[in-house]
């Protein structure tokens, strides 16, 4: 989403909410001078692709010996 320097000022809460889902980008005179973003997206992407890679029922000794035991 690209929006004005000015729309940004006049709007802050809903733009800082918006972030958290999609990333802003801020311009002024045409020019895209900033972009605001969530910090944590990559890792909550992350996390979000692993569930399911471990067994619920595993130990983490269990964990730590599969990690191990093949090097």
């Amino acid at each position: 989403m690209y929006i004005t320097a000015t729309e940004l000022k006049e709007n802050l809460g809903k733009y800082l909410n918006k972030s958290l889902e999609e990333e802003i980008y801020i311009t002024k005179n045409g020019k895209v001078i900033s972009k605001l973003s969530n910090p944590f997206k990559n890792r909550t992407d992350i996390a979000k692709s692993l569930f399911g890679v471990v067994k619920s029922d595993i130990s983490i000794e269990e964990i730590k010996e599969e990690r191990t035991s093949g090097i």
